[in-house]
C-alpha cells in the first residue's frame, strides 16, 4: 500500500496567526506522526497579489518557517520547501493551463471570492497570473504525488479543480498522475477581532503567534464586544462578543463558564474580562515564543532547513516530470 503524502503550505505575506494555529498548525502537528508531509513556502502564488512587493515576500519566508517550527513541526519529519526553487512546478503549470478554460477558472466560487476581496490591487483587470493560480496549486499538489490535502470547506473548490485538470490530463495521456482527496480537519476558521468572518493578514484584525505582551494587550483591549452593553452592570451577550469568542479558545471551560453567566447577569465587566483573556493568551503562547525565539538566534539552521526540503523536493518533482514528459510523448532525446 501507498504511503499517505500530504502537501500543505503557506504563502510568505506576513508572520502566522492564530487563525493559523487553530484551523491548520495544530492539525499539522498531529498530520505529521501519520502522514509524509511536504510543506510548502508558496513564494510564487504570494507574488500573484503582491507582484509589486516582492521584498515583502522575500522578508517573510524565515519568517513563517520559524512559525511552523516553533508550534512543533518536526524538521526531521516533514519537508519544508521553497516553491520557486522548483522549476518543475512552473513546467507543470504550462502543460496543466491547456487543460483548463478561463471560463472555468472564472467560475471557481474560492477564486471569484477572492478576486473580490482584491479589487484595490486589481480594480477591474485581474491578472492572468491571479486567475490561474489554481493551475499552478494543481502543480504542487501533482508534483509530489501527494494524495492527501487539508483544506478548510472554502478551498475545497480548489481541490476540486486539480482533480479536473489530473482526470482531464490521464485520459489524453494515460494513467500518470495521482487524484488527490481533500482532507477536512476538525478545526475551524478563526473570526478576526473586529468579528469578520476570517481572521487575515491583510485586514489588520490578526493576533501572531510572535506579538509580545504589549502588543497582545493592545490588540485584545480594541476587540469588539457586545455593542448594545453600554454601562459595566448592563447584562451582556456573550454570542455576539470577540472577547467571549476568543475565550474559548484560549480559557478553561469552569473559566468560560464563569464568564459567560457573569456577563449575561451584568456582574463582569468587559476590561475585566479582557485582562483575563490577555494573561491566557500570553500564557499559552509563550512556549511557542521561546521556541520561536531559538531559531531566530539560529538563521543558519532555519535556511539549512530549507535547503535541505527543497533539495529533497526538487528530487521528488523530477521523478513526476519525467513520467509526466514520457506520457505526452515529451521525452525526444530518451534512449530506445
Amino acid at each position: 500500500m501507498d504511503t499517505k503524502r500530504i502537501l500543505t503550505g503557506d504563502r510568505p505575506t506576513g508572520k502566522l496567526h492564530i487563525g493559523h494555529y487553530f484551523g491548520s498548525l495544530q492539525n499539522r502537528v498531529k498530520l505529521q506522526q501519520i502522514y509524509e508531509t511536504f510543506i510548502e513556502v508558496a513564494d510564487v502564488q504570494a507574488l500573484t497579489d503582491n507582484f509589486a512587493n516582492p521584498e515583502k515576500v522575500k522578508n517573510n519566508v524565515k519568517e513563517i518557517v520559524m512559525d511552523e517550527l516553533a508550534v512543533g513541526i518536526d524538521p526531521n519529519k516533514v519537508t519544508f520547501f521553497l516553491q520557486s526553487m522548483i522549476p518543475e512546478i512552473a513546467e507543470l503549470t504550462v502543460f496543466y493551463s491547456n487543460l483548463v478554460t478561463i471560463a472555468r477558472l472564472e467560475r471557481n466560487p474560492t477564486v471569484k471570492t477572492e478576486i473580490a476581496q482584491k479589487r484595490e490591487i486589481f480594480g477591474e483587470s485581474v491578472t492572468y497570473g491571479f486567475l490561474g493560480y489554481p493551475v499552478s496549486q494543481a502543480a504542487d499538489i501533482t508534483a509530489f504525488d501527494a494524495t492527501l490535502i487539508p483544506v478548510g470547506e472554502d478551498q475545497l473548490p480548489l481541490i476540486e479543480q486539480c482533480r479536473e485538470i489530473v482526470r482531464k490530463f490521464n485520459s489524453i495521456y494515460g494513467e500518470t498522475l495521482k487524484e488527490p482527496q481533500a482532507y477536512l480537519g476538525e478545526n475551524k476558521r478563526i473570526k478576526g477581532l473586529d468579528g469578520n468572518e476570517k481572521m487575515g493578514k491583510s485586514l489588520g484584525n490578526a493576533i501572531y503567534l510572535a506579538d509580545n505582551e504589549e502588543e497582545i494587550v493592545k490588540k485584545v483591549m480594541s476587540a469588539i464586544t457586545d455593542p448594545n452593553r453600554i454601562k459595566k452592570d448592563d447584562p451582556g451577550n456573550p454570542n455576539i462578543c470577540m472577547v467571549a469568542y476568543y475565550h474559548n479558545l484560549f480559557s478553561t471551560k469552569e473559566e468560560i463558564e464563569a464568564i459567560c453567566e457573569e456577563c449575561k447577569k451584568g456582574k463582569r465587566g468587559c476590561v475585566t474580562c479582557k485582562k483575563q483573556l490577555i494573561k491566557n493568551i500570553v500564557e499559552h503562547l509563550a512556549p511557542i515564543q521561546e521556541k520561536r525565539h531559538y531559531y531566530e538566534e539560529r538563521p543558519k539552521l532555519v535556511k539549512e532547513i530549507l535547503i535541505e526540503g527543497t533539495v529533497k523536493a526538487r528530487k521528488e518533482a523530477k521523478i513526476t516530470m519525467e513520467k509526466v514528459k514520457n506520457a505526452m510523448k515529451l521525452d525526444y532525446f530518451k534512449e530506445g
